[in-house]
């Protein structure tokens, strides 16, 4: 009996479907490479915002004369 017969033996009707990538919490590859991008994509966001707020406090608050940066 070849390999692939084999495994199709042992999983049965799981034979052919993505594995979980984690047991513990049934994610398939496609699922956890959708969240991988939303991860990255809010991160990125995250940072763009730190850096408008650092501006902001840095350079636009004390030119408007808000407060004073000492």
């Amino acid at each position: 009996m070849g390999e692939a017969k084999r495994r199709k033996a042992t999983l049965g009707d799981k034979y052919g479907q993505e594995p979980s990538l984690v047991p513990w919490l049934p994610l398939t590859k496609s699922q956890a490479q959708e969240i991988s991008k939303w991860v990255n994509r809010s991160t990125w966001i995250g940072i763009g915002l730190l850096v408008v707020f650092w501006v902001s406090v840095r350079f636009i608050g004390p030119a408007f004369g808000w407060w004073q940066v000492n």
